[in-house]
């Protein structure tokens, strides 16, 4: 049986502010997963339940592990605060479920449920600043390169747009609402009216009424909405306000209309209007037209020489717009803004390099096999990188291999290590690069016939990727579950000292 999967916006934060729809699907959900502050704005409504909570900028993994749960016949609720649409959530799931090949009609059942977004609950403790025409920006650029959001914060200032800005400033990310007044200032005047609201309809909310030059003055965190006015928009008795039409529009003093609606739109009624012009915001979006391109690039497996070629081909395919970051896996990082992905990967591919992408996959560091001299072990390295290299997991699983028993390239302190040795392989599990708590793995086998090796490696991976919670590294899984791959926690043989160059 497959479970039921509810995409739920439960507004501010307050339980007056939640639908009853978002609760009964709360109430009808045997796992919640959401980001851990949300789920503990609701605590008190989903004692007893299965949570999966996981921190800031972990959505994918959120998402992945909802329909993971699904797919095991439980009905889940993925929380979001505000609407479920609106950065929140929705979208997200939609994209792993297609990614998965679903279909409305044959695949798992998904409900989504609004939920009051913060541009309408900061606005109506404000007054009535969105009125008319609105849009939201989110200055994160997390996700979205600043470029195209900068791009967007200038089309909407010209277009006179009430804008409201989410995300405005976090701890590191403390200069782009500098620049979002700097571009707002260019278009309005310093005196248009702003709202700062912290935490709508929660416990420690504050509402500010500022203008565009004196914003920065005032406390804006993760949690402040920012609403910036319109060209009509104004303040009174501490309301901000935006008239519901523009001038000519209608008479607040007349109980009757000098014009009908059907007058309304006549040439002489609107001599703002301004017909065959492309407007900005058209010219802005044709441009946007780009994704973010991060992969692994390296000279191979087994070889970790570069030619002089190969780097000069590297530096002009990336060009001066992209960076090239060197990493401790000896591999380079690249990363750049591009229309072409397909072409980028093919023209690397086409020098002689190895492109893999980067994040929650498959990753394998091999020594250099003494320079190719010890080749016994890299057609099995190089089999296990082909079969697995790039594929998705709950996190980023490492494996380190060496060619020999003196593991120089630190095999032994990866998520799996293999040490070839004495013509078969020495597997260890849950190691730990980094931290306070590093770590090598434990020794669980020892003489793993080379015809077994890939097989070996594919028994724990599959159950690692099936079973693994989203975000939990290799060695927290192997702790947690005690058993992987036949391989059981803290039963560990006794590693024999190796012989230099055995």
């Amino acid at each position: 049986m497959v479970g039921k999967l509810f995409v739920v916006g439960f507004g501010p934060g307050s339980v007056d502010h939640m639908t009853k729809r978002a609760r009964e699907a709360i109430e009808e959900s045997d796992v919640i997963v959401g980001y851990k502050t949300y789920v503990d704005l609701i605590k008190d409504i989903i004692r007893g339940k299965e949570v999966i909570s996981t921190g800031m900028t972990e959505e994918v993994s959120r998402a992945q592990e909802a329909v993971k749960q699904v797919e095991r016949g439980k009905n889940v609720a993925v929380i979001s605060s505000g609407d479920a649409g609106l950065y929140g959530m929705a979208g997200l799931v939609y994209e792993v479920l297609i990614e998965k090949g679903w279909h409305k009609e044959t695949g798992i059942k998904v409900e989504v449920i609004p939920g009051i977004s913060a541009i309408h609950s900061c606005a109506a403790l404000l007054g009535a600043p969105i009125m008319h025409d609105a849009c939201t920006i989110s200055l994160s650029d997390h996700l979205t390169p600043w470029h195209v959001i900068a791009k967007r914060i200038e089309a909407a200032a010209a277009a006179d747009f009430v804008i409201a800005l989410y995300n405005p400033k976090s701890g590191r990310r403390t200069q782009q609402i500098v620049e979002a007044q700097r571009i707002l200032l260019t278009y309005r005047s310093p005196h248009t009216p702003v709202g700062l609201v912290k935490s709508a309809y929660r416990e420690r909310q504050h509402v500010v009424l500022t203008n565009i030059g004196d914003m920065l003055e005032h406390d804006i965190g993760m949690l402040t909405t920012v609403i910036i006015g319109n060209s009509s928009t104004f303040v009174h008795d501490g309301l901000m306000i935006t008239p519901r039409g523009y001038e000519r529009k209608y008479n607040l003093s007349s109980a009757v209309q000098p014009l009908k609606p059907h007058e309304r739109l006549r040439p002489e009624a609107e001599p703002w209007a301004l017909t065959h012009v492309r407007s900005l915001a058209e010219e802005a979006y044709a441009k946007v037209n780009v994704e973010r391109l991060e992969v692994a690039v390296s000279s191979g497996i087994a070889k970790k020489t570069w030619e002089p070629e190969q780097m000069v081909q590297l530096a002009r395919i990336v060009g001066e717009q992209g960076t090239i970051t060197y990493t401790p896996d000896h591999y380079f990082k690249v990363t750049m803004e591009t229309n072409r992905a397909d072409e980028v990967v093919r023209a690397l591919v086409q020098v002689g390099l190895t492109v893999a992408p980067v994040g929650d996959v498959f990753v394998m560091k091999a020594c250099d096999f003494c320079d190719g001299e010890k080749k016994d072990a890299i057609p099995y390295a190089e089999q296990l990188y082909k079969q697995f290299g790039g594929m998705k997991l709950p996190k980023e699983l490492r494996v380190g291999f060496n060619g020999c028993g003196m593991a120089c390239y630190g095999a032994v302190h990866e998520d799996i290590g293999i040490v070839y040795r004495k013509g078969a392989f020495d597997l260890f599990l849950g190691g730990k690069t980094v931290g306070r708590n590093a770590h090598p793995g434990q020794l669980v086998a020892e003489g793993i016939h080379p015809d077994d090796l890939v097989k070996t490696i594919a028994r724990i991976i599959a159950q690692y990727k099936e079973e693994g919670y989203a975000n939990e590294r290799f060695h927290k899984f192997f702790e947690r579950k005690k058993e992987v791959g036949g391989f059981v926690y803290g039963q560990t043989k006794n590693v024999e000292p190796a012989a230099c160059g055995e």
